[in-house]
This record gives structure tokens, C-alpha cells and sequence, in this order.
């Protein structure tokens, strides 16, 4: 339970919102190598920057349970060697501490716990030299006669530069695994002196580049790290046949181990050699051959049923189909720096990111805040809006939960302020008077059906048959990157895209499903609106879950306008950047903003 997989957990929270997340929870090709370090870019409003933050924890509440005082000097110990297998330095890290601990009323017994933990930590901290600079505190750990155990988090943050992050899967084959680690004393301590000076080595191996992969040994020791850092690319591990199993699965909190090229083996010592990556797709150890798909199959397993991952979705095949346009519609308005309107409601929460997207690609992206608190506001939302319209090329629906995404309710905002009279009259003028252009991502995909833009081409009514969206088929949010392929080239938006080509795209929705009759389907692929499909990582368009996350039909992710000039998508394709998502494999920039821009050149 201590060591399985999360995944249908942690999937419930969006990982990439503000286009900075330089790791993904789950990193490899098949996203199945969980990240033990949140490392994020800081957060620019212009421009870009190279610093980021690292933050992980520590805590082992058996050990704590045990002894609070080791519990809470290997949770630092922990958090530390975390930092510094994600290639940060540990002489920057700061720490702030969460404690929890049963009501103490009178009893010496139970203030000696926190009391000793506190100890610990302090104790954690001289011998690190590093500070605490905060923490929470609860003593309230009691109902009735059951208590919480000892508990001390500790938390270590750190900024450090986006080219030195390690991420845990294993890329190489031919990579060595080799063990860092710093032995104990009689009391189960480790020496300070020892175990910094073990973490500048591991740095240094770190900043020579040739570190593949890495991980610090945890609750589940050796085994657990060689499974985890295999999972993400299903790699094979012929782990030495000199360890014993007491040396797999020992907590040796504090110990690295790497991923390293050969011929730097002899620039190091004081290393214990684990295993050797190859393609294989099976650890062995002496006379045992375990098959990834099999390790994988019982690490998800644990909890698939609380917190499930896929659901009964019929994994039928689906077509292949790729259109190619031999006419694309032309724009006859030509304009130098186009500018695109993006609206903005209550819950909208990638109006920045999307902005600052279209500003890198060449346009002017022009955010107005959609006022609702008033009959007056209203009004002059509705003459702002009208106005930025007017004076726009482009008009761009960002993603996020507008109106709280109520149940059923996803983008009604949305379609409900773009079906007055006055905007809707300037939309169509936009679309069918001056050769404009409209963008909808996730949310704002949501509105373009609602609207009736996709896939009609103009503001009007749903009729029962119409193509629609609704909860993902596991009935709850997804977050994680999927395999997004181009299969028509027939809108503006993807003329730079290639066709057939498949990109690494954040999704993050709970409402994303593509429902829609064979009838429709079939209508849509005919007519080339049919823009791009869930995939699996080879590029073929799949109902399985691990991919077409949602259950979408036919695999479809995005559509079009009749004449491609509207596209609706659910994948955030303005959550990239560089160093951005570096654990998950495969070419992120369809270029949708570029060419969008490039339609009014």
C-alpha cells in the first residue's frame, strides 16, 4: 500500500495549469514513473525565465511511530536526498515542517512525542546547517480513544536551474544503476559530515550530463526505486545478483541511486553497484524474470478500485483516416500584427497563458473580464465585448471552469453572454465579413459546441442530434499529457501543424468527452472537420484509456468549422514551453498560434 501506484489519484489534480510545470507527475513514455520533487518555472507574466523551484517531502510514520526523533531526522534526511536526486543543490534548500500529533493533554508521555520529534528535526537542521523558515503545528490527533500517529513532514524547498533537473524514468539502455549511500551508527543515525559530502558528489556526477535518471531510496527501498524509475518507459533492469534481499528492500533513507553512462564509472568511487538497463522489458535478479507489463499490472492494481483508472469503454478499433485539403480557405484581409479578443469569466483560468502564447507568436492578445455583479456591469461587458470584437481578427475561448463548471453547466457563461443579440451580431460579422478566425480550448471548446460554431459554423440552436461533450467516461477529472494527432489539414489553425504528425499535449478536464452519432462521425471525417485524434504514442488513434483519457467516440479530440476557420480542442496547447514537461516524451508545439497568425500574413 506504501509503495503502489496513486496514479487515479493523482490525476484528479491538474498538473500543468500555468505552462510551467517542468515535470509532470508521471514521467516516460506510458506516464508511469512517478516524479518524487514538484519542480515548477517561477511564474512570468512577460518574458521567460530559467530559475525554477523544487519542492518534496519527507516522512515514514512506522519509523516516527517508532521514534519521533529518527522519524523526523530521516523525514529531513528524506526531503533532502529528494532535492538532490532532481539534480538541486541541498546548501539552498529551506524547510518548513507540518506537525500532527495526538491531543496531549496531561500526559507527560504524549508532549514528550512532539517534544522529541521537534528535537529530531532541530538536530536535522545543525547538522545540515540549513534553516526552517515555517510550519503548522496540530495537537488535536484524537477522537475518542484512536490517536494519529507521530507526525513530522517535513517539506524542502529549493531553486536551482531548469538544465540540471533529473527526472526518475529510465531513458538508456547500457546505463549503469549505481548506489550512493552513507552507513549508519549504532543508534541508527548517519553521519552529517559524510552524507553532505556524498550529495556533493552525486551533484557533481549530476552536472557532467550523464546522469540518465535518478532516484532516492525510500519506503520501499531498492526494489521500489528500479521498478518506478523502469515503469515510465518499460525498461528492463538486470539488477546484480551480490545484493541481497535485505539490501533490496532496506529504507535506506538518504541513499541516491543513478542512472549513469559506463564511462564515468571511473571517475567516481564509493558507489555500490545495482543493475544494468537494457531493452527487455523484464528485471531479473539470479533466477527470477518479472515481466514489466506484470510488476506494472500489480503496482496498479492496489487501488484501482478506490481510485480507479480506466472504466468500461468499448476499445473498439477506429479509423485512420487522414484529409488532405487541396483548398484551405485563404484569408483576403491582410494584417501586420493581428489582434485576437480573449474573453474571460468567472472560473476562466488560462487567460494568461493564452495570452502569452499569441503575444510569442506575433499577435496582440487583447483580456477583458466579463462583469456580472450588476445589471450595469452586464451591460458594459456586453459593449466591451462588442468593441473588441470589432476592432479583433481573432477571438480565442480559453480553457478553464467558467461558472464553477456546474453539472451540465460546463461553458453555459460562455454561450449564454455570446448569444446576445449585440456580440453574436459582431462574431458572425467577424466570421463571415472579414475572414476571422475562433479558437476554443477545452472550456472554451465546450462553448464553441454549446454555441453551435463547431461544427456548424454559426451561432445557433443544438438540435438533439448535434456532436456534444460531456463527463469523461471515469467520471471525474483527468490531467496528464496525451498523444494528440493532426489527421486534416483543412483549417488555417493547423496549416503549420504536420498532418498525420503526433504531438505531446497537456489535457486537464473532467467534461471532455466527444459524443456523437455514426451518422455525424462519419459526416465530419467526409468533410475534413475532423481536425485531430486521441493516439497512442506510434500515432494510432485509440478508444484505450491510457490514452483517449475521456472516452471520447472515434478517439476524437478536436473539431472544425465547415471552412476550418473555427477549431474546438480539448488539449491545452498553450501550456508549453521550453523546459516544460521534460519527463514525458515526444514534440509539444503544433504551432496552432503560430499559424493562426500566420493566416493574416
Amino acid at each position: 500500500m506504501n509503495v503502489c501506484s496513486k496514479k487515479g489519484l493523482v490525476e484528479r489534480f491538474d498538473g500543468s495549469i500555468g505552462a510551467g510545470s517542468v515535470v509532470m507527475p508521471f514521467g516516460g513514455t506510458y506516464q508511469l514513473s512517478p516524479v518524487q520533487t514538484m519542480i515548477a518555472k517561477l511564474p512570468v507574466l512577460k518574458g521567460d525565465t530559467d530559475t525554477i523551484t523544487m519542492m518534496s517531502y519527507g516522512y515514514d510514520p512506522y519509523l516516527t511511530s517508532w521514534s519521533p526523533y529518527h522519524g523526523a531526522i530521516y523525514a529531513v534526511i528524506h526531503s533532502v536526498a529528494k532535492i538532490v536526486a532532481s539534480g538541486g543543490d541541498y546548501k539552498k534548500i529551506r524547510f518548513t515542517f507540518q506537525e500532527y500529533f495526538k491531543r496531549l493533554g496531561t500526559d507527560k508521555y504524549r508532549w514528550g512525542e512532539p517534544f522529541t520529534a521537534l528535537l529530531g528535526a532541530f538536530d536535522a537542521q545543525l547538522g545540515f546547517g540549513l534553516p526552517s523558515i515555517g510550519g503548522k503545528d496540530s495537537m488535536s490527533g484524537t477522537f475518542n480513544d484512536i490517536d494519529v500517529p507521530p507526525t513530522l513532514v517535513s517539506f524542502a524547498v529549493d531553486v536551482a536551474h531548469e538544465k540540471d533537473v533529473v527526472t526518475p524514468d529510465l531513458k538508456v539502455d547500457g546505463n549503469k544503476l549505481i548506489l550512493f549511500s552513507v552507513p549508519r551508527d549504532e543508534y541508527e543515525l548517519l553521519d552529517y559530515d559524510a552524507l553532505m559530502a556524498m550529495y556533493d558528489k552525486v551533484n557533481a556526477i549530476i552536472k557532467t550530463g550523464k546522469v540518465g535518471a535518478s532516484y532516492a531510496i525510500g519506503f520501499g527501498g531498492i526494489i521500489e526505486a528500479v521498478s518506478k524509475m523502469a515503469f515510465g518507459n518499460k525498461k528492463g533492469v538486470k539488477v546484480e545478483d551480490d545484493l541481497t534481499i535485505d539490501e533490496l528492500t532496506a529504507k535506506n533513507y538518504g541513499a541516491i541511486l543513478l542512472s549513469v553512462r559506463p564511462e564515468i564509472l571511473d571517475q567516481f568511487d564509493g558507489y555500490k553497484l545495482v543493475g544494468t538497463v537494457d531493452d527487455s522489458a523484464v528485471i531479473n535478479y539470479k533466477d527470477m524474470a518479472l515481466p514489466i507489463d506484470e510488476a506494472i499490472a500489480s503496482w496498479t492494481g492496489k487501488l484501482e478500485k478506490v481510485y480507479p483508472t480506466r472504466s468500461e469503454v468499448d476499445e473498439s478499433e477506429v479509423r485512420e483516416d487522414l484529409y488532405d485539403a487541396k483548398d484551405i480557405y485563404i484569408n483576403k484581409h491582410k494584417v501586420a500584427v493581428p489582434k485576437v479578443f480573449i474573453p474571460v469569466f468567472p472560473g476562466t483560468n488560462c487567460e494568461y497563458d493564452t495570452a502569452k502564447a499569441f503575444s510569442l507568436a506575433g499577435a496582440e492578445p487583447v483580456v477583458k473580464v466579463f462583469k456580472n455583479l450588476s445589471a450595469e456591469g452586464i451591460r458594459d461587458s456586453v459593449d466591451t465585448f462588442v468593441k473588441c470584437i470589432n476592432d479583433a481578427q481573432m477571438i480565442m475561448f480559453p480553457g478553464g471552469f467558467s461558472a464553477g463548471d456546474e453539472p451540465e453547466g460546463s461553458a453555459k457563461f460562455f454561450a449564454t453572454a455570446f448569444r446576445n443579440a449585440k456580440i453574436k451580431e459582431s462574431v458572425m460579422q467577424l466570421l463571415n465579413e472579414r475572414d476571422g478566425l475562433m479558437l476554443g480550448i477545452c472550456n472554451g471548446f465546450q462553448a464553441l459546441i454549446k454555441l453551435g460554431l463547431v461544427p456548424y459554423g454559426e451561432i445557433k440552436t443544438q438540435s438533439d442530434d448535434s456532436p456534444t461533450l460531456t463527463y469523461n467516461s471515469i467520471g471525474r477529472h483527468q490531467s496528464k499529457m496525451i498523444y494528440n494527432k493532426v489527421v486534416s489539414n483543412k483549417s488555417p489553425w493547423l496549416r503549420l501543424a504536420t498532418l498525420g504528425g503526433t504531438y505531446t499535449i497537456p489535457a486537464s478536464h473532467g467534461e471532455g468527452r466527444f459524443v456523437a452519432s455514426k451518422e455525424w462521425i462519419d459526416k465530419l471525417y467526409a468533410n475534413g472537420q475532423v481536425a485531430t485524434v486521441y493516439a497512442t504514442p506510434d500515432g494510432h488513434p485509440t478508444m484505450d484509456e491510457d490514452y483517449n483519457i475521456n472516452g471520447s467516440y472515434g478517439a476524437i479530440e478536436g473539431i472544425l468549422s465547415p471552412d476550418g476557420r473555427v477549431l474546438g480542442k480539448m488539449a491545452h496547447v498553450e501550456r508549453i514551453g521550453r523546459s516544460v514537461a521534460v519527463n514525458v516524451v515526444g514534440e509539444q508545439d503544433m504551432k496552432i498560434f503560430e499559424s493562426g497568425v500566420s493566416y493574416f500574413k
